[in-house]
């Protein structure tokens, strides 16, 4: 999977604080009776994003195919580093799992100190899926292409909003580095959620917003947002009048992922079960059906492969801010 980005600034403030209760403990158990109690789903977001879409259409699914209760716990903040700190040092048993994205790989580039190491502990479990994001703005903005928006910004820098999901999500550093690639100035507005930061979209209190394609599909159709541009190599067929960003003048792609990761110390058997349940489910007829209509694509990917994505990525999200001079906080 490839990911492209570059940032001429990047403004993160991590929350106050990460500290969580220290978990109970329980014995390592076999692969093959796993699981003997309820798993827990850790989204680090709000609910609305495509995490917490995940978590939620997999939990009832594995539910019955596990005999165990699977809920879904939101723990949202600082771009999904409170949800990764608590599966990080929670249970390695394969009972806590963390549903998160892209923005995983992104937080060794914003914060210099996570309390943990995005890639050493933690191992991929499933690739749940890969979506580009769709730059929208509301339907009375003054704003009809993706050109207006990087006109009106050269014009007047800094004077245009840019809503996000929170600091150090997804949505912040895609936009961050669309405005370095289209060589502007964009004043970061950062949400709860994805759904909060579209509401203001709609509403016109913020100018332009870099939506998971998933979640901008319905507003979009019920004529409450405006779409610019998708950041797809080449158009959605769910959109195909939606131009792509290459194609309104700007040398910019953007792919994003989410998926599950499991605490590094999990057993290799019990990350290799969760994998080949997960991805079972990921074929059935209605998920698949449900993840096309929000234009998410589910690549096959073993655990190994998935872990290799994330370490590259936080390779590459380390080298463009150190070359943009990100400093993180």
């Amino acid at each position: 999977m490839q990911a492209y980005w570059k940032s001429n600034r990047c403004k993160a403030a991590l929350c106050a604080s990460l500290a969580l209760a220290a978990p109970h403990t329980f014995a390592a158990e076999p692969a093959g009776t796993f699981p003997t109690r309820t798993v827990t789903l850790v989204v680090g977001f709000s609910p609305g994003g495509l995490p917490d879409i995940a978590a939620r259409l997999l939990a009832p699914a594995l539910s019955d195919a596990w005999k165990q209760q699977v809920i879904v716990e939101n723990r949202p903040g600082a771009g999904s580093a409170v949800a990764a700190r608590m599966v990080a040092t929670g249970n390695a048993d394969g009972h806590t799992i963390l549903s998160t994205t892209a923005a995983h790989s992104a937080a060794p580039a914003l914060y210099a100190k996570l309390g943990y190491d995005p890639a050493a502990d933690f191992s991929g479990v499933a690739l749940v899926g890969t979506t580009p994001l769709l730059l929208v703005t509301g339907p009375n903005s003054s704003l009809k292409t993706l050109a207006d928006l990087i006109a009106q910004a050269k014009a007047k820098p800094g004077f245009i909003n840019f809503a996000s999901a929170g600091v150090g999500s997804n949505t912040h550093f895609g936009m961050e580095v669309f405005n370095s690639t289209a060589g502007i100035e964009m004043t970061h507005v950062p949400y709860k959620g994805i759904p909060e930061a579209l509401t203001d979209i709609m509403t016109g209190r913020v100018e332009v917003f870099a939506a998971p394609l998933g979640n901008a599909l319905a507003p979009l159709r019920d004529s409450r947002l405006r779409a610019l541009a998708v950041t797809k190599g080449q158009r959605t067929s769910l959109l195909p009048d939606v131009p792509t960003v290459a194609e309104s003048g700007v040398a910019y792609r953007w792919d994003t992922w989410f998926g599950l990761l499991v605490s590094s110390k999990t057993p290799r058997a019990i990350v290799m079960k969760l994998n080949a349940d997960i991805m079972r489910i990921l074929e059935q007829p209605s998920i698949a059906a449900r993840w096309a209509a929000l234009g998410a694509e589910v690549p096959r990917a073993t655990p190994e492969q998935f872990d290799q994505i994330v370490r590259d990525d936080i390779a590459t999200f380390t080298r463009s801010a150190r070359a943009a001079k990100i400093q993180p906080e």
